[in-house]
């Protein structure tokens, strides 16, 4: 299998690398050895190959990466996506306090906000936990005031572009998934 990804991403100054080792060990085989290619903003079958055995350097026009022939797309830049991580799909949480939380990413952009929705309510702004890095998934959490009954919660964020997540809802193939995230749940 090869996988093709672009120069001018891997060199742009994100943190693209070579991995080699993992904790101070050699890189384990189940994590890629001997080598593992990493380059945030980029989707996995774009950026992140396992068991590297040789790089060659060549153009996106003289050559189609095994994805590529399989109908995904050449560049894969990561969407601005959010999800909701509890409560869980059809969860049956009591009426009070009930905290909605999850992670959003737009790596290479980061993370500027994040909003929620109940039912067709307003959108409110959850609280985002500390980022290490712009390319790093980022937590963020909201109390909630649950009442009785069936609710949809929604998610959306916004990358520090602006860019707020669409709510179009597109298939994976052929560069990412896309939409905004819900869970149903029926509180008691």
């Amino acid at each position: 299998m090869t996988i093709g990804s672009p120069v001018e991403d891997v060199m742009d100054g994100r943190d693209a690398m070579l991995a080699l080792g993992m904790n101070g060990e050699p890189l384990p085989f189940e994590h890629g050895f001997p080598v593992r290619m990493v380059v945030p903003g980029l989707y996995g079958f774009v950026s992140a190959c396992k068991w590297i055995e040789d790089i060659e350097l060549t153009t996106f026009d003289s050559y189609d990466p095994y994805w590529v022939k399989r109908g995904w797309a050449r560049k894969a830049p990561i969407k601005t996506e959010s999800r909701i991580d509890t409560p869980k799909p059809f969860a049956r949480p009591k009426t009070g306090t009930v905290m909605i939380a999850g992670v959003a990413w737009a790596q290479h952009r980061g993370i500027d906000k994040v909003e929620v929705r109940i039912d067709d309510g307003p959108w409110q702004e959850a609280h985002l936990a500390a980022e290490d890095t712009r390319d790093t998934w980022r937590q963020w959490s909201l109390p909630w005031q649950a009442t009785k009954g069936g609710h949809t919660l929604t998610v959306r964020a916004t990358d520090r572009t602006g860019a707020v997540q669409t709510d179009r809802r597109t298939r994976t193939i052929p560069d990412g998934a896309s939409g905004w995230h819900s869970v149903v749940v029926t509180v008691e």
